[in-house]
């Protein structure tokens, strides 16, 4: 069983988008895949499942009340399962630190291994305990970019946590997302600025609006706009991030 985790400190650079997407893209290859909602929005939990989900209180994990495998959900998509967020994940950094163990989320996932070959871990924007025990448990970490100097400087941050923490940051793999080729600066950093970005993937997401109607669809882009350059970009990163889980 692999792990692949997108995370970012910044939000609102489409990591959820990527996440379901490459996640129904997994499923569609017919790898079994699950995709672990983490970030106490839910943003990726609405896209698969809407308010149709029946999700469990992080308590009842953490004190051994309910078994891993009852927190996983069927979706609609052959090979894709969910373990939808709920409002207390926000309190995961704190319970992470009082338990004290570095291994938690790698201890919670071995009991699914039998059945599922990936786990996709959507993560929230922080830089926190969780952050720490993502980079430890993830066989790989997709960073989305947003071709921006703030951007950049959150991708740069995060890379130097992972080193200074020794988190394994060649785990590491950044990749520009919602690009706007009609921007100037868009152009000028996706153009000149990849020397910052050590280990990028060659693949960069456009910014596209029929992304943002995954969520009035409530379905990965792929499943209803297959044909459209944002899917065929969203395909091409799977492709490259089989390659490295390979």
């Amino acid at each position: 069983m692999k792990t692949l985790a997108f995370y970012s400190l910044k939000g609102g650079v489409g990591k959820t988008a990527a996440a379901v997407n490459i996640a129904y893209l997994a499923s569609q290859a017919g790898i079994k895949t699950l995709l672990w909602d983490l970030d106490a929005q839910g943003g990726a939990s609405w896209y698969l499942g809407g308010n149709d989900i029946k999700a469990h209180k992080l308590g009842r994990l953490l004190a051994s009340e309910t078994p891993m495998g009852e927190l996983v959900q069927p979706t609609a998509y052959p090979n894709l399962e969910l373990i939808p967020a709920h409002q207390s994940f926000r309190n995961l950094d704190i319970r992470l630190e009082t338990q004290g163990h570095d291994n938690l989320l790698k201890q919670w996932l071995a009991p699914l291994s039998e059945d599922t070959q990936l786990v996709i871990l959507d993560c929230p924007p922080s830089l926190s305990r969780l952050a720490e025990a993502v980079l430890k448990s993830a066989d790989l970490i997709a960073v989305p970019v947003i071709p921006t100097w703030l951007s950049l400087n959150s991708w740069e941050q995060l890379n130097s946590f992972a080193k200074d923490k020794k988190l394994g940051h060649k785990k590491l793999h950044p990749f520009f997302c919602m690009v706007d080729r009609r921007k100037q600066l868009h152009r000028e950093i996706t153009n000149n600025e990849s020397d910052r970005l050590p280990r990028q993937l060659k693949t960069a997401i456009p910014y596209a609006s029929v992304v943002e109607k995954m969520g009035e669809h409530q379905q990965p882009l792929p499943a209803f706009a297959s044909n459209t350059p944002a899917a065929k970009a969203y395909q091409a990163l799977w492709q490259e991030l089989l390659t490295l889980l390979d």
